[in-house]
């Protein structure tokens, strides 16, 4: 009995100190990026206005959130669903979980974000770009230009994406991967209420797209 009591004390301290790889892991929803060409707006929304129109769109991975006590490893371990698939993190709703700085709201907020190719992003705030690192109006991160970090397991992703030389799923940027291509020409945050009307987006997959070789990744 007291050899298995310490057994289970290091499978718990294992657990704690490789950050929270335990929490809700199991499927809440079926997650689908084809989803996105054809995506439904169920929320109202308030329209805001594109900080940036760079298209760099980078990555960090979640278990670099570390700090138990933050608001934004609260809202991953209670809200959020690693998809074994994309490796993206993704909440109740089915919005993607991304990094934005302060310019746009607060964790566990919502937008869509609208590319110029029509494609529209549901994303949630689920951790914050620090300010340091971000121009002075919090909008988009001063070393690469990105105003969108997508927040994954990078593990699942570069299965699903691919990783080059470098390591980097994608290269270190989501733009090279033609759903996530182009640069943002609307930003909507969505309210608590249901739409009266669900808008629905119609993309053509076929249409040709430029590829921005973008050799970053910021994991912080």
């Amino acid at each position: 009995m007291k050899k298995n009591f310490w057994y289970v004390i290091l499978i718990v301290s294992a657990l704690v100190l490789c950050g929270f790889t335990f929490f809700n892991d199991a499927e809440k929803s079926e997650f689908s990026l084809d989803a996105l060409y054809d995506y439904q707006k169920e929320f109202k929304t308030e329209e805001l206005s594109v900080c940036s129109t760079n298209t760099a769109k980078t990555y960090m991975d979640y278990r670099m959130t570390t700090v138990v006590s933050s608001a934004q490893y609260q809202f991953m371990k209670n809200h959020c669903t690693v998809d074994k698939k994309t490796g993206f993190l993704y909440d109740e709703e089915g919005f993607i979980a991304v990094a934005l700085g302060s310019y746009y709201g607060v964790i566990g907020d919502r937008y869509y974000f609208t590319l110029d190719s029509g494609i529209v992003l549901p994303v949630v705030k689920a951790e914050e770009k620090a300010d340091e690192d971000t121009d002075y109006s919090g909008c988009y991160h001063t070393m690469d230009g990105s105003v969108m970090e997508f927040v994954i397991d990078s593990d699942y992703a570069a299965d699903y994406f691919g990783a080059n030389g470098n390591g980097y799923v994608l290269d270190g940027n989501y733009n090279n991967y033609s759903l996530f291509n182009g640069y943002f020409v609307k930003v909507e945050k969505v309210l608590d209420e249901k739409a009266d009307k669900i808008v629905t987006y119609q993309v053509d997959p076929s249409l040709p797209t430029n590829i921005d070789i973008f050799n970053y990744a910021s994991g912080y």
